[in-house]
């Protein structure tokens, strides 16, 4: 830990002002990494993807966020965070234009990709710019309380908004939402942010930058192509490739006097720990989020705003608890409360995995209690991030604690989503033999659209085939995801025993230096 005495200089209405006006790319991100989720029956209707591809719909913006964070962290050292937030807020708006209007699954997916380019310019700067804006620890907790609230809150508003929209509108319209906060973001950054950059920031590392990128997409293909057709040679080129370039980037970064990324943050155990906890549990929110939608429109048969008022308790859940873990930071142990919370995200998804028959009440429930569980265990493990460093760290922090969201939010797709839909055409195969081949077999909404065009008997035998396939699916992907929690809370109650109670961090935390001093208001 380190020694510096923090500033006490408490914020004001232009910092208070700031913050609301930062937490707009926020909720930008996390809604649209999980507004599809309601959509999804839809688009599989509408535009007729393949099980692969719908896949791909839902994970190339998260991955594309993922890969490029920290290059565009870097990137916005050079000409500036704020200058780089509007130049992303703008073309977001763009890409959220092409991907209203898309007319195929591939155009929707290069639609996603490019909002998950312009959305990593938007996400590197929010929590450094915290760091510099609140300079004294109380207002910093409650500032990265609220920070983490908009992002667990979004993610799970994402679907609600959407499924809202859907009751109404054509599935293009989940894009649109995006124009007017965009609108409202552009002129309040300008105004309320302050401008801030790297007054000595190096050169660019393009080959660190592509070893980033050659590290997660294989690695998110290989998950993906592994689920759909088993261990090949395929498989194992994407994970040779993986590994080389995971490897390169490691020891590129190791012996960089500047690097992108700065991989010697993860030799302290509490920053690592709860960067793995970061990661784990968001796998385990977008998991149940991506088979969570399916599951209550497709096998429980509600609308699409039935079942997003049926995610509302979990949204002001995971709010509530967020702001709530303030006051507890400051009363009791970390390596307490974290693994504490996660074992109650361990036990909402078990509602799901173990439960004899799904539920609108099993759902609700299991929504309710993930949302108090990650709601404080995020607020937690954010402030142990910053306070686990120094000062002039925090930016390189932020970035790799934004990449653990992103790339949680993929993993958490890909893995259990693609576990699911393993699992749904294993079963749906097993079950009707032949009768389940071919492309109108791959996901359930296809499924059941063909079910219903055969109608008679033999629409109603595939229908219950379908869903029933699918109801196992998503019990072991649920069943999968309660071991990932799991997993997080046993590192944390171990790697966090390094960590105090908040209020001893925040005097360990010194004023804004390096990579993030020159801040200059407007």
């Amino acid at each position: 830990m380190f020694t510096t005495q923090a500033p006490q200089v408490r914020a004001g209405r232009r910092e208070w002002a700031g913050l609301a006006v930062l937490m707009i790319p926020v909720l930008l991100i996390s809604i649209d990494n999980t507004v599809l989720g309601f959509a999804i029956p839809a688009i599989s209707t509408g535009l007729h993807p393949t099980g692969t591809q719908l896949l791909w719909i839902v994970d190339i913006y998260a991955l594309m966020l993922a890969g490029l964070l920290v290059a565009m962290g870097s990137i916005g050292d050079r000409v500036g965070r704020r200058k780089l937030l509007v130049i992303g807020a703008i073309g977001f708006g763009l890409a959220s234009l092409l991907a209203a209007f898309s007319t195929s699954a591939e155009m929707l997916i290069a639609s996603r990709a490019l909002l998950g380019i312009f959305g990593a310019t938007l996400m590197p700067s929010t929590l450094s710019l915290i760091r510099n804006i609140f300079l004294n620890a109380k207002d910093r907790r409650v500032a990265i309380a609220t920070w983490s609230a908009m992002f667990s809150g979004g993610a799970a508003l994402g679907p609600i908004v959407g499924g809202i929209l859907l009751e109404h509108f054509h599935w293009s319209a989940i894009f649109f939402i995006n124009l007017p906060l965009i609108a409202i973001f552009i002129p309040a950054a300008i105004v309320l942010l302050p401008e801030s950059r790297d007054p000595n920031p190096g050169r660019i590392d393009p080959l660190s930058i592509v070893l980033s990128m050659l590290m997660l997409t294989p690695l998110v293909y290989a998950i993906k192509h592994v689920m759909a057709d088993g261990v090949d040679l395929l498989f194992w080129g994407t994970m040779t490739v993986t590994v080389l370039a995971g490897t390169g980037f490691v020891l590129r970064q190791l012996y960089s006097s500047r690097p992108l990324l700065d991989v010697r943050l993860f030799t302290n155990k509490v920053f690592t720990s709860a960067v793995a906890s970061n990661l784990l549990s968001v796998m385990g929110l977008a998991g149940f989020l991506y088979f969570g939608t399916q599951l209550l429109q497709l096998v429980l048969g509600l609308s699409p705003v039935e079942a997003a008022l049926v995610l509302i308790p979990g949204l002001i859940a995971a709010i509530i608890s967020g702001y709530a873990a303030v006051p507890i930071m400051a009363r009791l142990q970390p390596r307490v409360v974290v693994p504490c919370a996660l074992v109650l995200n361990a036990f909402g998804l078990g509602i799901v995995a173990f439960a004899p028959e799904h539920s609108v009440a099993g759902m609700l429930i299991s929504f309710l209690i993930l949302g108090i569980g990650i709601g404080t265990a995020e607020v937690i493990t954010n402030d142990l991030i910053l306070s686990a460093v120094p000062a002039h760290k925090a930016g390189a922090a932020s970035a790799i604690s934004e990449t653990a969201y992103e790339f949680g939010s993929v993993m958490g797709t890909a893995v259990l989503g693609g576990l699911s839909t393993m699992v749904f055409g294993s079963h749906l195969q097993s079950t009707l033999g032949a009768k389940a081949s071919g492309p109108e077999f791959e996901t359930l909404g296809s499924s059941l659209e063909h079910a219903g065009a055969q109608g008679g008997h033999l629409g109603d035998q595939l229908a219950e085939a379908a869903v029933a396939s699918f109801d196992l699916g998503v019990q072991w992907a649920a069943g999968a995801a309660v071991v990932l929690v799991l997993i997080a809370a046993l590192l944390t109650s171990f790697g966090l025993k390094g960590a105090g109670r908040s209020r001893d961090l925040s005097r360990k935390v010194g004023p804004p230096v390096g990579r993030n001093a020159n801040v200059s208001p407007q």
